[in-house]
């Protein structure tokens, strides 16, 4: 009877050892980071600005934190929507500039005007010359529990190189 006891103890105490080992796996998972709060920002924009002009692109500079659920969802819909993520690569280049906590970046967005005024994420657009162009309220693309594709589309081709461009505006007025 003695050896029935040890024995049922000996396997429950397998299923709870395995549980546990389980329970463990699956905290010490961790979600992708996609803002840097050890990033030296500055130096960050200042590269993209270089892409930027060699490439012929504005940059796109997406300001929020890991703790941002807004963030991280505007980032999920850029990425995973083909017709978005086209879009912003082949006019933008993106970078995601960290506020948070442990780096707030204060200098930086001093520079850009105080954009962390109208919450997070906030979108700052620079010219190849680093020039801000705009600052975007990210309230206005919302729709839902999300931002609206629509949008967000609008957005983006309000600000390409090619709508701001006055060149643009010229060949329309010759058309005419």
């Amino acid at each position: 009877m003695k050896k029935i006891y040890f024995i049922a103890i000996m396997i429950a105490f397998g299923f709870y050892a395995n549980a546990q080992q389980k329970s463990t796996d699956t905290t010490t998972r961790v979600a992708p980071k996609l803002y840097n709060p050890a990033a030296d920002a500055g130096a960050e924009i200042a590269a993209a600005v270089k892409t930027a002009a060699a490439q012929h692109k504005n940059v796109l500079l997406q300001i929020g934190g890991n703790w941002c659920s807004w963030c991280l969802l505007f980032n999920g819909l850029v990425t995973k929507d083909a017709e978005l993520n086209k879009y912003m690569n082949d006019n933008y280049v993106v970078l995601h500039v960290n506020y948070s906590k442990e780096n707030m970046n204060q200098k930086v967005l001093a520079s850009l005007g105080y954009p962390q005024r109208f919450g997070f994420p906030v979108f700052v657009i620079l010219d190849g010359k680093g020039n801000r162009l705009h600052t975007q309220n990210s309230s206005y693309l919302e729709e839902g529990k999300g931002h609206s594709k629509a949008k967000v589309m609008e957005f983006f081709e309000n600000w390409s190189p090619k709508a701001i461009d006055p060149k643009t505006y010229q060949e329309k007025e010759k058309a005419k």
